[in-house]
């Protein structure tokens, strides 16, 4: 079966990768990567339905949860644990859960990725619900780990979407949506972290960022949400308070104060000029959303 996918044939424009100069694999990844972009082009339509179901999902107490094996369940740990420092949500808003466990992220766990049932036992684990949606990740669209989940997941009446780089994939009959990144041959065969695994990072990407938006975690195009978890966070929400405002860095530090360090309060207390408690009993009316406060 394996032969049978893109993913997996050689690249005929890279048949001597090998004698190849440095700037010449360069150039050659270079414009190999470009017909990624416009495959994930041609997808979008579906990416669409995706993010309608995440904040379905998170407007319903639900979750996202991503779950792949190899490249493919690192890429879903990532772009779920960017999330709590970007937007402030909850470790549990947005799960990566990849075969094997947190130890497959640094390395392989043996047979993991062949194994049906544990992507289902994974999820039992988590207790999936009709309030979620969960994403199978797979770059070759045949994972058996991957498909056990999404079987599971619409057992259990969740929103299932499956991402992966091949067409007519076994996976995408398991996702009530099926996104098929035609990636095609990689520069260097069947390393599927490559031009696969950037269009699906990109993907992800695409996913909760525009479901965060969706749920008010975004003001303009400001991350108000943000955790300042460190020195440079701090100071990036003063930043993000004087774009928001159009005040200076010492109101902006003294509003981020007040507000007891979270941003979006800080904004609204400026832009309405009211105490700390009544902004955020207007965030909390407003769904969170700074314009819907603004427009009242």
């Amino acid at each position: 079966m394996l032969e049978k996918l893109m993913t997996e044939t050689r690249n005929e424009n890279t048949m001597d990768l090998d004698q190849m100069p440095v700037l010449d694999i360069l150039k050659m990844m270079n414009q190999e990567d470009k017909g990624m972009v416009a495959a994930i082009e041609k997808e979008l339509p579906k990416i669409e339905e995706a993010v309608k179901m995440a904040i379905h999902s998170f407007k319903n107490n639900g979750r996202l949860i991503y779950i792949g094996a190899g490249t493919s369940g690192r890429l879903g740990v990532l772009d779920a644990v960017e999330c709590v420092p970007t937007f402030g949500s909850s470790p549990d808003m947005v799960q990566g859960i990849i075969a094997g466990g947190m130890k497959a992220i640094a390395n392989a766990v043996e047979g993991a990725e062949d194994n049906t049932a544990l992507g289902e036992s994974d999820l039992k684990e988590i207790n999936v619900t009709e309030k979620d949606t969960v994403i199978g990740i797979a770059a070759s669209g045949r994972t058996p780990y991957v498909i056990g989940a999404l079987q599971y997941a619409n057992s259990q009446r969740a929103n299932t979407v499956s991402i992966t780089c091949n067409t007519k994939a076994k996976m995408s009959e398991y996702g009530q949506v099926a996104i098929e990144l035609n990636t095609g041959s990689e520069v260097l065969t069947g390393s599927t972290r490559l031009k696969a695994g950037s269009a699906q990072k990109i993907v992800l990407n695409m996913i909760s960022t525009t479901a965060m938006v969706g749920i008010g975690k975004v003001y303009q195009n400001l991350m108000v949400d943000l955790k300042p978890t460190n020195y440079k966070l701090e100071e990036r929400s003063k930043r993000i308070i004087m774009e928001a405002t159009n005040v200076d860095y010492d109101t902006a530090n003294d509003y981020f104060e007040q507000a007891n360090h979270h941003v979006k309060t800080a904004i609204v207390m400026i832009l309405l000029q009211c105490p700390y408690e009544e902004a955020v009993v207007k965030l909390a009316e407003g769904d969170g959303f700074v314009r819907n406060v603004l427009a009242k």
